[in-house]
């Protein structure tokens, strides 16, 4: 089951209706029945891993509280890291791993026979993952208690509204919510339901409509040239933050329908001045994940300036790989980390602090998002190879603009009335409602607006992905969230 399924929408007013009607002693058992259930609709025999990683997970904590001495623990804890861990890694990388040793056979012929394991990834398990190794890892420093209600830590972990594409939530901030006595706030439910529907418009009008133009040209990358690939290029950088920020949108809504607060995972990202104000705004915890458990135990800052480095590139590598298999992945997150080695590495000859004007800070926030689309051409190529394709064929053309422009146009998916009204119009809203959010909660502000105003635009932005929903139904063109497959 997804957010965007129908029956999605049947099950989250039965769960939201039982859940309010229960006393709260048995909320948690009906938020864990529906989380497993939410997640095995999908492929009920991988509720397995889910409840193996808990277990060990669980079992870990508890011995760590009481071990006698720091071997004890370190031995705990390594082998808690290690089971988790191997879980993911023959899940996500072993197929991946056994054809790169397959083509380096190949190349320095050594006779051996082709190695191969044909596995199905699990939905969400880098993210179910590393809450788990979180939650374990703050244990072993003292940070936090060892939960010793295997249910309640259970229902922490397997929290529907983010189970398979996040926010990765922290122990301290999402326990105490799982076993908190909450009362329904209307105030709290409308603010969600708002929300949700602005993550549906996002997914729906803009990240799925973008990707009938995104993905034939990626699918077939060294048949395409010129400003297709441009086009193409600046869709996908709006699709995947679209589609990641809508399920993030939804996740959090609905989260707040039972009276829980979910992390904020994004916040305005194209509008940031710098790589590294990039990853404060992107993917915020997962960012902070890998701030606070590799890069800051790395050294972080506290090193010498090789050092530093050493440690954004270690910590960006991983954070490629993370999100798939593939060299191409690892490429991307490297990308980044170099990008925020040079912003390091400038910013020592700055004797005195930036007096920006408005031009300097549009044309920093022009660079940086040009620099974000080059990056994510890795990330949404199948290879390095196709990405460096697109790349060096992006300008071909270009010495003719009226020309270059419009054969674009032509090889568009798009019709003219469709890139007017399903496309442009949409995002030309998002930005207006990102740049407001920068500084003050927009959902906020649009709520102490005049009812007619406010619910002019909540009946617009709703029927909008409403209709959009049904015509991608009735033309079965529906996509998944692209972060499922992380």
């Amino acid at each position: 089951m997804t957010f965007t399924d129908v029956s999605f929408f049947i099950f989250l007013p039965v769960v939201f209706s039982l859940h309010w009607a229960l006393p709260n002693k048995f909320r948690w058992v009906l938020l864990l029945v529906a989380s497993l259930y939410f997640y095995m609709s999908w492929n009920a025999k991988y509720i397995v891993l889910i409840l193996f990683t808990t277990a060990i997970s669980f079992v870990c904590g508890v011995l760590l509280e009481q071990a006698k001495s720091q071997f004890q623990k370190r031995c705990c804890l390594i082998a808690c890291l290690t089971a988790s861990l191997g879980v993911l890694f023959v899940y996500k990388y072993l197929s991946w791993l056994l054809e790169l040793l397959n083509q380096f056979f190949a190349l320095v012929r050594f006779p051996v026979a082709p190695m191969s394991v044909s596995l199905v990834l699990p939905v969400g398990i880098s993210f179910y993952t590393f809450q788990t190794l979180s939650y374990v890892i703050d244990v072993y420093k003292g940070k936090i208690k060892a939960e010793r209600h295997f249910g309640i830590y259970t229902t922490f972990i397997t929290f529907f509204p983010q189970l398979v594409a996040g926010p990765i939530e922290r122990t301290s901030a999402l326990l105490p919510q799982i076993r908190a006595n909450r009362n329904f706030d209307y105030e709290q439910a409308a603010y969600g339901m708002i929300l949700m529907s602005w993550g549906f418009f996002k997914k729906i009008l803009i990240a799925d409509k973008l990707a009938q133009y995104v993905d034939p040209v990626f699918n077939a990358a060294t048949e395409q040239s010129g400003f297709v690939i441009m086009f193409a290029m600046v869709s996908f950088t709006l699709q995947i933050y679209c589609d990641f920020s809508g399920y993030t949108d939804i996740a959090i809504g609905t989260a707040k329908l039972f009276g829980i607060d979910l992390c904020r995972n994004f916040h305005g990202p194209y509008f940031s001045r710098s790589v590294k104000e990039f990853w404060s705004r992107w993917h915020i915890s997962l960012s902070t994940w890998f701030r606070d458990y590799v890069y800051i135990p790395c050294g972080g800052n506290r090193c010498s300036l090789i050092k530093q480095f050493r440690n954004l590139l270690l910590t960006f590598f991983l954070s490629g790989l993370w999100h798939g298999a593939g060299l191409h992945f690892i490429a991307w997150g490297l990308i980044h980390g170099i990008l925020q080695c040079i912003e390091k590495a400038l910013n020592i000859f700055r004797r005195k602090p930036e007096k920006n004007s408005r031009v300097a800070v549009i044309c920093q926030t022009l660079l940086v998002f040009v620099l974000c689309n080059f990056a994510w051409m890795f990330f949404r190529a199948e290879t390095i190879r196709d990405a460096l394709w697109l790349i060096g064929h992006m300008f071909d053309g270009i010495g003719a603009p009226i020309e270059y422009l419009r054969a674009g146009y032509q090889a568009s998916a798009f019709t003219y009335k469709e890139q007017i009204i399903g496309v442009i119009l949409p995002v030309v809203l998002l930005g207006i409602f990102d740049y407001i959010d920068l500084k003050q909660d927009c959902i906020k502000l649009l709520r102490k607006q005049k009812k007619l105003l406010r619910w002019g635009i909540y009946v617009s932005v709703t029927a909008a992905w409403v209709i959009g929903f049904i015509a991608s139904l009735a033309s079965e063109t529906t996509n998944t969230f692209i972060y499922f497959q992380f």
